[in-house]
């Protein structure tokens, strides 16, 4: 008996020490993207893509603008309340000792996969830098561990949510890039996915084994997007159709890196259909809950309107807090097929990295 708890002490010392909590699904959770699940990276960057200021954050916790570019918390708050997590994923900029045993957001508004993406707006954390503040990480982590950071990546959750705004602050801004001169939508598609694949490579080198990697939602309907280029309408076809090329890619892409990486799963979360679907209690869908300035983004301390749980877009691009519950609800557990291909978020963390095949939805 006292040979029995002699082993397993060590154990719980080094769990204790790790600061691996029981009521959590997975250990850690880092997260990749733009402004959709941005914390704050911003905050001390020199950009107008910052949102660390009221109205923004009036129905986070503590009502504070903490650079979320929302009322409130974001699908990836979400996400990590689900995973059971006390207290969200901190950000890059401001995470420190062993608070990155439970993961970090890298995240940035305006970033996008082009490097070049969201740099007419000032400073960015662009998809390879966020990559290269993983490494460094990374490394932290393998001292902390002892030398064992891939067997302990390799059991946490990875979210990538990154492309709108290669569309909104590249490809529909030719004042500012030329890509809309040089690529039809299907070769831009190509050339994004291109380097879409390059970069999950380089995030599977370093020690990804669960990825859920996010399509983009219907960009032609923002309010930003219509305003500039369809006034009198509800929605922009053509960049509808251009964004439908590209997630149709991704999926794709998401699809060959299962059959390639055959020790790690890859899953495609489908907000387009999420947004097809009904969004429950959400009824205002062409007007935004706080007054907007030029770039549609909400002015500083302005006022903002009472029942934020009844509108779709907080500012001219982000989602209230009440779509953002219900897309972090649905990337975990979907309520159809047609939202997670091939699985959820709930069964892509209880994946076990063999190589078998998951039966979720048949």
């Amino acid at each position: 008996m006292w040979r029995i708890i002699s082993y397993f002490v060590p154990i719980l010392i080094t769990i204790t020490k790790l600061g691996v909590h029981a009521n959590t699904l997975v250990p850690c959770f880092f997260i990749f993207g733009d402004s959709l699940s941005d914390p704050g990276n911003n905050n001390p960057l020199k950009t107008k893509a910052k949102a660390n200021y009221p109205p923004y954050g009036i129905d986070f916790p503590g009502k504070r603008a903490t650079g979320r570019f929302s009322n409130g918390r974001t699908s990836v708050d979400i996400i990590a309340e689900k995973l059971g997590f006390n207290g969200y994923i901190p950000p890059f900029n401001t995470v420190k000792d062993r608070e990155i045993l439970k993961g970090v957001n890298y995240a940035s508004g305006a970033a996008g996969i082009q490097p070049e993406t969201g740099r007419h707006l000032g400073q960015i954390i662009s998809f390879d830098m966020q990559l290269q503040n993983h490494r460094k990480i990374m490394s932290k982590v393998n001292v902390m561990v002892n030398g064992s950071a891939q067997a302990y990546l390799k059991k946490c959750l990875y979210t990538v949510n990154i492309g709108s705004n290669d569309y909104i602050n590249n490809y529909y801004m030719p004042e500012h890039y030329n890509s809309s001169s040089k690529h039809n939508p299907d070769s831009y598609a190509n050339t994004l996915i291109d380097q879409y694949r390059d970069k999950v490579k380089t995030l599977y080198q370093n020690g990804a084994r669960k990825v859920a990697i996010f399509g983009l939602g219907p960009i032609g309907c923002t309010l930003g997007q219509v305003k500039r280029n369809h006034p009198w309408g509800f929605c922009v076809d053509s960049i509808n159709i251009a964004v439908y090329l590209f997630n149709i890619k991704l999926r794709t892409l998401v699809a060959e890196l299962n059959r390639v990486f055959h020790d790690a799963k890859f899953t495609f979360i489908n907000i387009q259909n999420m947004v097809v679907g009904p969004l429950e209690g959400v009824f205002v869908l062409n007007s935004p809950c706080c007054q907007l300035r030029g770039d549609f983004m909400c002015k500083e301390s302005s006022s903002y309107c009472n029942n934020r749980n009844r509108y779709y877009f907080w500012d001219g691009y982000h989602p209230t807090e009440a779509v953002q519950k219900i897309f972090g609800a649905r990337a975990f557990h979907a309520s159809t097929p047609l939202e997670a291909n091939p699985m959820d978020i709930e069964s892509l963390i209880k994946y076990n990295n063999s190589g078998k095949k998951n039966t979720w939805f048949g």
